[in-house]
């Protein structure tokens, strides 16, 4: 059903879809000439729209360049299976988009971070304890055994330094740790997460990436530092409190994928 809704949009396959995480849903009013879908519809399946995942698919374009936009995704904290994980990411990679932008609201735990920050993920670190692929191999996607040397892009992180820099935006860099949720993390796990490299933490994204590189999809993945992680900060943490500074994060946000787009 996939691939008909696509072609009846645009008698092609657009090359790059883009998920957007909490609260960066406003980049759909970027599109021009768009079209939606709800994934119930699409997949049947819904999405927890009280954490501002509204679930469509959206169609439209970006400079006279077509794009697909999810606007929300699932969680394993939903109690999800892992195909139905799967079933987001390799419907469109079956009908061969090549390119995911992959976007999320996380804790921020290096210190040099402040909320508002957007980081450009360069590598991750899985401690949710789930992988997608686990089960029978779609062998037609790609491999059993998937290399995950460079799941983020780096020529992709590059253009994206080079449009920042353009565009006089700083971005941060680094590594982004999965965790399962959906409570959030204790100070002892931040210590822990911290001494083994991360730099932020959330509930997302590294599924979607494993499975976008089973199917030899190109990523980038980019960060809203929206709070500093239990311990560094006092403050109590909230989603709405997530929510609240995405939004104010996006216009950064929305011209970094918009430029980005033009440049691939």
């Amino acid at each position: 059903m996939v691939k008909k809704v696509v072609l009846n949009k645009f008698t092609y396959v657009p090359e790059t879809m883009i998920i957007l995480g909490s609260g960066i849903n406003e980049f759909i009013n970027a599109l021009t000439d768009s079209e939606s879908i709800s994934y119930t519809d699409l997949f049947d399946l819904d999405t927890d729209e009280s954490i501002g995942h509204k679930g469509k698919l959206h169609m439209g374009f970006i400079d006279n360049k077509a794009i697909l936009v999810l606007e929300g995704r699932k969680h394993y904290y939903e109690g999800i299976k892992d195909s139905d994980m799967r079933l987001l990411i390799q419907s469109f990679a079956q009908i061969g988009v090549k390119n995911m932008i992959v976007t999320n609201a996380c804790g921020g735990m290096n210190e040099t971070y402040h909320p508002g920050d957007i980081m450009v993920i360069e590598d991750h670190i899985n401690l949710s304890g789930r992988n997608p692929l686990v089960g029978i191999n779609n062998d037609a996607l790609g491999p059993r055994f998937v290399d995950m040397s460079e799941p983020y892009d780096y020529a992709f992180r590059k253009i994206i330094d080079d449009v920042a820099k353009k565009e006089n935006i700083k971005l941060q860099h680094g590594i982004y740790v999965s965790y399962l949720g959906p409570s959030y993390e204790t100070k002892a796990e931040i210590r822990a997460f911290r001494m083994l490299g991360g730099d932020a933490v959330g509930m997302s994204t590294v599924p979607e990436v494993i499975l976008a590189r089973h199917a030899n999809m190109r990523v980038l993945g980019l960060s809203i530092i929206t709070n500093m992680s239990t311990g560094i900060s006092n403050q109590i943490l909230s989603h709405d409190e997530v929510l609240k500074t995405s939004k104010k994060a996006m216009n950064k946000m929305s011209t970094l994928m918009i430029e980005f787009l033009k440049n691939i």
